[in-house]
């Protein structure tokens, strides 16, 4: 890891000249932000604006290359945007923070651990090569949204905890990230996977489907979500004919595999808790392989992306099932999206990408060597208004209304810490704090009380472990008159409600895959009839059995019976 901060102390006399003061240095290159503004008081920001990376094999000889990240996700652009356009909403608040600043420095996750980590240490630490005598100054953010994946915001709430930085996800789930002894500085605005598993468990149960496969992303988001998936499932007296793990930069080979078990299994249907990416990968191959006439049910993370809903991938997807996090308005958003561009700093190289990338252009005369297809130069004047894209679709903003709720959530804390909300400051001299000297520890402490409401109406506070009330909406991938796949709300799920009592259908009708109105069957074996017993298949689940008729004597009168009652 190259920023480190040592403290080069002037005992040492071979390295300092007689005289020179020691100080505290950073060790490697400083990484600077991506989209950055000053203010009185700074957030920062992990986004998944790239979604490939380099990784240079290490020598732990020689100082590594720098990470370069490429390929632009313009859904976490807009994400990014729109942290900006909270922060300036606040900012021209009359009401809240009125008289302070806020600022911002955004940094590039790569969906990379790896960049999660120099990013998480650029934010704590600044870009100032040397920051004076001791290394023991204040951290450069009050405060961190991100990440976009429970791997990466795992590696950055682990480096925050020790130093009371408060960390606020969008999109990590993973259950683990409630554990206040491993993370006790981390919060999110999206629902616990703990809550989602056991919602998909009770959904297949309602419909019947007592024989499933399982898929997953082999890391944080999907291990943990199905694990607790799997725990609920045999609660519910589900069972799982195979589970498999993939990585969207697995060998196609090895996903080909999985579609191969999928596609050979006796279940018809599949539950996949997948991230956008592994999703993406998967549905390529089981295209390739006309993987159709199966009930895919999904986690939230890929069962509302348009990109994945196309006329396309209906062959395999119609009739999807999944929760997913309700849809969202933010009045001014969508304007403020549609001012972004070079012109806003014509020296931003992340602006230019993003122009080069939605009007497929250049900015730079293409020259001879450069391979790929010849693009037109840019013009700077071409509009966003013409543009329909992942970055200018503010049709739902499920994910984007997380973000802007984080941000709001640390300004309302940072609120109500300097107008000592609560009749007390913090400390032991229950004094207020003043906007200069205002520490991440203190924010961390009033985050954990704030409550306010939205101006969309919505209630925004956080439980004991730093989760939200966990809301879902129960969606079906149903097409509309022009051919198009259109998410419609049939039902929703709310934790917060007694047992029976949290999930509902609303009475909307389902379009099912294979046959749209005929709900598929999935059971191992099919229930016994009268006069019959289940009787147990040694190696099999317990979904799985034989029928035999009763003994001589005894009888089973209902269907489904395990046990014969003497006549």
């Amino acid at each position: 890891m190259q920023l480190l901060w040592v403290v080069v102390m002037g005992v040492l006399g071979a390295f300092w000249a007689e005289g020179e003061e020691a100080l505290c240095r950073i060790l490697g290159r400083p990484e600077f932000p991506m989209l950055s503004k000053e203010g009185d008081v700074t957030i920062g920001g992990a986004f998944t604006i790239h979604t490939e990376i380099s990784e240079p094999p290490l020598s732990f000889t020689d100082t590594p290359p720098p990470l370069i990240c490429s390929s632009m996700n313009l859904i976490d652009f807009q994400l990014a945007q729109t942290m900006i356009f909270a922060i300036e909403e606040i900012n021209n608040s009359s009401s809240l923070l009125p008289n302070i600043s806020l600022g911002y420095r955004i940094y590039d996750s790569c969906g990379s651990t790896l960049s999660s980590m120099r990013a998480v240490m650029a934010l704590m630490n600044g870009q100032e090569r040397t920051v004076g005598k001791t290394c023991s100054g204040q951290s450069a953010v009050h405060a961190i949204i991100g990440a976009s994946d429970s791997s990466s915001t795992i590696v950055m709430s682990r480096s925050t905890g020790a130093f009371q930085i408060p960390v606020i996800s969008h999109l990590a789930t993973c259950a683990c990230l409630s554990n206040r002894k491993e993370f006790p500085s981390f919060f999110r605005t999206i629902p616990s996977d703990f809550y989602q598993s056991r919602a998909l468990a009770q959904l297949v149960k309602y419909f019947g489907w007592t024989w499933v496969g399982a898929v997953r992303s082999d890391n944080a988001y999907g291990n943990n979500g199905m694990a607790t998936f799997m725990e609920a499932a045999s609660l519910e007296d589900v069972c799982i004919e195979y589970s498999e793990a993939i990585l969207w930069n697995n060998p196609r080979e090895q996903i080909a595999r999985v579609v191969e078990v999928i596609s050979r299994a006796s279940s018809k249907v599949v539950v996949a808790f997948l991230s956008q990416l592994e999703m993406a990968v998967l549905l390529e191959e089981a295209l390739a392989q006309n993987l159709t006439g199966l009930q895919w049910v999904g986690s939230e993370s890929w069962t509302a992306i348009d990109r994945l809903a196309t006329r396309r991938s209906s062959a395999v997807l119609s009739g999807t099932l999944g929760f997913t996090i309700s849809k969202s308005k933010i009045p001014g958003l969508r304007e403020f999206l549609l001012r972004v561009g070079p012109a806003q700093d014509p020296n931003n190289t992340l602006l230019r990408e993003f122009w080069e990338t939605t009007f497929s252009c250049r900015f730079s005369p293409q020259q001879e060597k450069d391979s790929g297809p010849r693009q037109r130069q840019c013009s700077g004047s071409e509009r966003l208004e013409e543009i329909s894209n992942p970055f200018t679709d503010t049709s739902e903003l499920r994910f984007s209304n997380n973000v802007y709720k984080a941000v709001y959530a640390v300004a309302h804390s940072i609120h109500d810490l300097l107008t000592c909300r609560h009749g007390e400051g913090q400390g032991g001299n229950r004094n207020c704090a003043h906007r200069d000297s205002i520490e991440p520890g203190q924010v961390l402490r009033y985050l954990r009380d704030v409550n306010f409401i939205m101006k969309s109406g919505e209630r925004m506070y956080f439980d004991e472990n730093g989760d939200p009330t966990a809301i879902y909406e129960l969606v079906n991938w149903q097409r509309d008159q022009a051919g198009e796949t259109v998410f419609v709300t049939v039902g929703n799920y709310n934790a917060s409600l007694p047992k029976g009592d949290q999930f509902a259908m609303n009475g909307i009708q389902i379009v099912w895959a294979g046959n749209p109105l005929k709900r598929p069957r999935s059971v191992c074996s099919d229930s016994c009839l009268p006069g019959y017993r289940q009787a147990e298949i040694k190696g099999m689940p317990v979904c799985c059995f034989s029928c035999i008729p009763c003994a001589a004597g005894e009888i089973s009168n209902l269907t489904g019976e395990t046990t014969d009652t003497t006549a």
